[in-house]
């Protein structure tokens, strides 16, 4: 599953943002303050929004006043499309929400669609405006079957919840359902060292969690599940981290569970509490990247930190990697944001957007291969960490 392309309007700082031609790996570069944790809480905010509804969404972020875009009124909206697998037909979602005339947020309007054939408008999957609307019915198992499917006027119970969460009858229909398990499986990572060393009670970790304080029992969940993976991720800590040769899981005679990492030099392991912010730091984002369920949408903010610089370029190629993926259609989509020169070196053209602050006061993306400056600057032998060290990049980033 891969988006392709992302409309944002009116939401905080992304007034009117448009990013185009988005690759499996895109990092994203620029001052602080200039919108890029804003871009990832846009996933935040959808999430928030299907699980619970666009109210509470927005509740969470001092409400509709404090989310549109300063000066502006009227709507905020989205426009996504994304395609779940490699031949798939091109899925659009479009939401916008507003206030009703009693200035309480609403789902304005909420429209999916997708071409059923070669030729053709995209064809509306469901259309709803405050609470109100259509949706398609039947055994929408597949593409083929939707060409045959018929669309049934339909009421919510409530205006300001989502239609494809509400709609359960279509979670059959593999446009609804892969775009929801983009929503519902968005993660962003933020990771806390000192949470990541704990040493927790045995517990069932099937995934890592958002802030690593489940590292251990994850790492022990893998050795004991997925053995070739757990030693692939060894392998690749050797290669990346000198000195390190062996990470285990070990249960304490009170039921807690610790890492110990043997150093090569040594003769008797070190516990996690031991070891440097860095090499735990590596050691959860491989784990992360080697879990057999690919999360849809990866974000990760400023992967540099606590990290040796020579070990960035190393950690770029597997984030690249896995948004490449193994075959199947397995793979995942990794956006990252950064300030490092070391990181941008390992970043190809097409792969870097870069955000400023226009003379509005509202972000800007430009995505660097559509700007001639850096692309002959790229031809000529330069790399992406000195442009932008040098103030390079775009004219004010």
């Amino acid at each position: 599953m891969r988006i392709e392309s992302l409309e944002i309007h009116n939401y905080k700082s992304l007034q009117n943002v448009k990013l185009t031609n988005l690759p499996g790996m895109a990092v994203f570069v620029g001052r602080n303050g200039v919108g890029k944790t804003t871009l990832f809480d846009v996933f935040g905010f959808l999430n928030d929004a299907f699980i619970n509804d666009v109210k509470i969404a927005l509740q969470a972020r001092g409400g509709f006043k404090e989310v549109i875009s300063r000066g502006q009124s009227g709507k905020i909206s989205f426009a996504i499309q994304f395609r779940p697998n490699k031949n798939e037909p091109l899925i659009t979602y479009e939401l916008s929400i507003g206030l009703n005339d009693k200035n309480l947020p609403v789902v304005k309007s909420e429209i999916l669609r997708f071409r059923r054939g070669s030729k053709g408008s995209p064809w509306r999957v469901l259309e709803f405006h405050e609470g109100k609307g259509f949706a398609a019915e039947g055994e929408l198992t597949d593409y083929a079957s939707a060409k045959e499917a018929e669309r049934k006027e339909r009421t919510l119970n409530l205006p300001y919840i989502l239609a494809i969460k509400a709609l359960g009858n279509m979670a059959d229909f593999v446009a609804v359902s892969k775009f929801c398990r983009l929503i519902e499986d968005w993660f962003v990572s933020d990771f806390h060292i000192d949470d990541a060393r704990e040493i927790r009670k045995v517990e069932l970790a099937q995934h890592l969690s958002r802030t690593g304080n489940n590292l251990a029992s994850f790492a022990q969940y893998m050795l004991e599940n997925y053995p070739e993976r757990f030693e692939s991720v060894l392998k690749r800590m050797t290669e990346r981290v000198p000195g390190v040769t062996d990470i285990k899981a070990k249960t304490t005679d009170d039921g807690r569970i610790l890492l110990r990492f043997r150093d090569g030099n040594f003769t008797d392991p070190f516990v996690s509490s031991y070891v440097s912010d860095g090499t735990i730091k590596m050691f959860t984002y491989l784990l992360l990247l080697s879990d057999p369920e690919r999360h849809a949408l990866l974000c990760v903010e400023e992967p540099e930190n606590q990290l040796f610089p020579k070990l960035l370029a190393g950690l770029i190629e597997e984030f690249r990697q896995y948004s490449i993926g193994d075959g199947d259609n397995n793979y995942g989509q990794v956006f990252i944001s950064t300030h490092s020169p070391d990181l941008l070196d390992a970043v190809h053209l097409e792969e870097l957007y870069c955000l400023l602050k226009g003379d509005d006061g509202y972000t800007k993306i430009i995505r660097a291969a559509d700007d001639k400056q850096i692309c002959d600057f790229v031809k000529g032998g330069d790399l992406l960490g000195y442009l932008w060290s040098h103030d390079l990049l775009i004219e004010g980033v």
